[in-house]
């Protein structure tokens, strides 16, 4: 009994330990990597909007299912030399606050469109949109056709590779909303943040070992959430580790895992648009099916480029692809403007 009432004492203290050491992160987190843009007021919540450069159309960058402005810098930087650009966080995700639970494509273009019009950055607009993203960008484009001048999707998901949702899929949905609600309690409890900080200071052995036992994929998980990020400018790296260091976070992710199977069924027969529009993929991904059927699914007006050095993340893999598409695009709007002289 007494060695049960000293177990209880110390895992109690090591809890009061880790909540401690979390809110002490969190208030130098805040004072050391604030957002570098605008948090816009859109309701019961905000979300982060960074705003670069000047010039019509404005292009809105739009990331992936649990990535955060942050991966869409290579791009950025390049594309304010020549127009305004905008990358933001949805709810939960990045430097945004956790808000609206719905995070189909169709909820979130509403909230992008509802962004933008807190923000005064008026249309049109070139909707970039990278992977889950790219459902949000064709949903914005069919809510709001007039607003939008062009499209380019990066490597976007594929609603045909999901319908019907067949047994693995919803497994791999459900094990990735496991995921995430752990990493919501471990995040809590300074698990997270003790890990992180660790690995950044070269001790993989514990962040390994806690990996394994968050997921059973120790090696898997860790190594492949490691590479993206070292593909991102070295100057992020410390601020996606603070993101992930927040519950926040992993509690955005399970809600938009939880709504993928809504998200698929919202996107599976969604008409072809008329907007203009480019999408690249990576040839290093597996595709089940050919992507230009895809893509003839996507626009009556769309360019097809497969981006040969790149997996997923083409925008970390190939930034200067995903930049070229967008000057090509803004090239094509300016053209469109222009009438003819009598």
């Amino acid at each position: 009994m007494l060695y049960f009432i000293i177990l209880i004492a110390v895992i109690s203290l090591l809890v009061i330990c880790g909540l401690v050491y979390q809110q002490l992160g969190l208030r130098a987190d805040q004072k050391h990597f604030p957002a570098p843009g605008r948090l816009i007021d859109v309701g019961s919540y905000r979300l982060h909007l960074y705003e670069t450069g000047m010039g019509s159309p404005s292009v809105i960058l739009e990331s992936g299912i649990s990535a955060s402005s942050l991966n869409w810098r290579r791009v950025q930087s390049e594309v304010e030399k020549f127009t305004r650009v905008c990358s933001y966080d949805r709810a939960g995700l990045g430097w945004s606050d956790l808000g609206d639970p719905s995070c189909t494509p169709g909820s979130l273009a509403i909230q992008l469109r509802l962004l933008l019009q807190r923000a005064e950055v008026s249309p049109p607009y070139i909707l970039v949109g990278h992977s889950f993203g790219g459902l949000i960008v064709r949903s914005f484009a069919t809510r709001f056709p007039k607003e939008t001048a062009g499209i380019v999707l990066v490597d976007p998901l594929d609603p045909a590779e999901w319908t019907p949702l067949s047994d693995e899929r919803q497994r791999v949905i459900a094990h990735g909303i496991r995921l995430s609600r752990r990493g919501a309690v471990a995040a809590k409890m300074g698990v997270v943040r003790l890990c992180l900080n660790l690995l950044i200071g070269g001790r993989r052995l514990l962040p390994r070992m806690a990996a394994k036992a968050w997921s059973g994929r120790a090696s898997r998980v860790t190594d492949r959430i490691a590479g993206q990020v070292r593909k991102m400018p070295e100057e992020t790296w410390p601020l996606v580790a603070s993101h992930w260091k927040q519950s926040k976070c992993f509690e955005g992710m399970a809600r938009h895992f939880e709504c993928l199977p809504e998200s698929i069924r919202e996107m599976a027969d969604t008409p072809p648009l008329s907007t203009p529009v480019t999408m690249l993929v990576g040839s290093q991904n597996d595709h089940p099916a050919d992507p230009r059927l895809h893509a003839r699914k996507i626009s009556t007006d769309i360019k097809f480029i497969f981006a040969e050095n790149s997996g997923h993340w083409i925008q970390l893999d190939q930034p200067e692809l995903v930049v070229k598409s967008i000057c090509e695009m803004i090239e094509r709007v300016h053209h469109k403007s222009v009438s003819p002289i009598a």
